[in-house]
């Protein structure tokens, strides 16, 4: 037992190596000769899209999430399922995801002037950051470039690497741990649950018979519950609520508010309440003026951006980002 166990160690430390050298690889000028007006055109491509339906923003920021939690940020949740293999983007914590047909829109314009060259992992890394722009001009990151498109796409991966809504702290950071992010990264992109909304059915268990006895979750501000209760029956699958009311159209430190509050929609969100780092990091940014999370956001996504990347011969550059070359 101890030698498998040093095995199963040695083993992480070796994949973590292979990461990291992955990582620092990646650059802002990767593209300086190959592709140089890459990042102009993907922000002209997405503004447009924002400008016609800004509650895009949050489903292509979590796509990215999405694609860097599983295999690493290789645009393999983009990839479209066959007849022999379901891809990732029909996996269940999948299925909510919207938005491709602006990723494949960017994809063709730059294929349009640069043909081969910009892979879609990248594409997606940018779409995401620029349609967090366009809610709020602050919320800017720097995007390192480099990566290559992964070919494999396995829609029970998504089960065992997302986080699903009901995970509690320890199984949040221990999930997070497993992509070497931190506590504190935990938190930080927590934040991005100021946009977006969320279906009923990620919740309503928090709402009815939570121990058995018609009770609420107690972790829940049980004013929120009950006004939640207005707007989702025990088996409402379709209604879509605001996960941070009234501000989900801005990309702002209001979600914290909420947490603080008691009134964050997910059990997860609630979650960051009962560590000392993360809970400690939600009353700062709801009580402080001048909040950091914004540069704050920026770290975490430039960190996370570098989750499991394929660099250099590793890969492929995607012609089209729904279909293996």
């Amino acid at each position: 037992m101890a030698s498998s166990t040093k095995l199963f160690s040695l083993t992480l430390l070796f994949l973590g190596i292979i990461t990291l050298c992955n990582a620092q690889s990646l650059s802002l000028k990767y593209y300086s000769k190959t592709c140089p007006k890459v990042e102009s055109i993907v922000k002209k491509e997405t503004d447009k899209i924002m400008a016609v339906a800004p509650t895009l923003a949050a489903p292509l920021l979590r796509m990215h999430f999405h694609d860097c939690f599983v295999r690493g940020c290789d645009g393999s949740v983009l990839i479209n399922s066959t007849t022999t293999n379901q891809a990732e983007k029909d996996g269940f914590p999948n299925l909510s995801l919207r938005g491709y047909g602006s990723i494949d829109r960017v994809k063709t314009a730059v294929e349009k002037e640069f043909p081969g060259v910009v892979s879609c992992a990248d594409i997606l890394a940018l779409v995401a950051r620029d349609a967090t722009l366009a809610l709020n001009p602050k919320a800017f990151w720097p995007v390192p470039l480099g990566r290559r498109d992964g070919r494999v796409s396995l829609a029970n991966e998504t089960l065992v690497n997302l986080p699903p809504p009901f995970f509690n702290i320890t199984q949040l950071k221990a999930v997070f741990a497993s992509k070497n992010l931190t506590s504190m990264d935990l938190v930080v992109l927590s934040g991005s649950h100021t946009i977006g909304t969320s279906h009923c059915s990620s919740f309503t268990n928090r709402l009815y018979n939570f121990t058995g006895r018609g009770d609420s979750d107690p972790s829940l501000d049980p004013n929120y519950a009950a006004r939640l209760r207005t707007r989702c029956s025990p088996t409402d699958q379709t209604t879509l609520v605001e996960m941070d009311p009234g501000s989900f159209k801005t990309f702002d430190e209001d979600y914290y508010t909420l947490v603080a509050k008691r009134r964050g929609l997910f059990t997860s969100d609630s979650a960051l309440l009962a560590d000392d780092e993360t809970r400690a990091y939600v009353l700062r940014q709801a009580r402080t003026k001048g909040s950091t999370f914004l540069n704050d956001f920026a770290k975490s996504m430039v960190k996370m951006g570098k989750i499991g990347v394929i660099t250099g011969s590793q890969g492929e550059v995607r012609r089209r980002c729904a279909f293996v070359n």
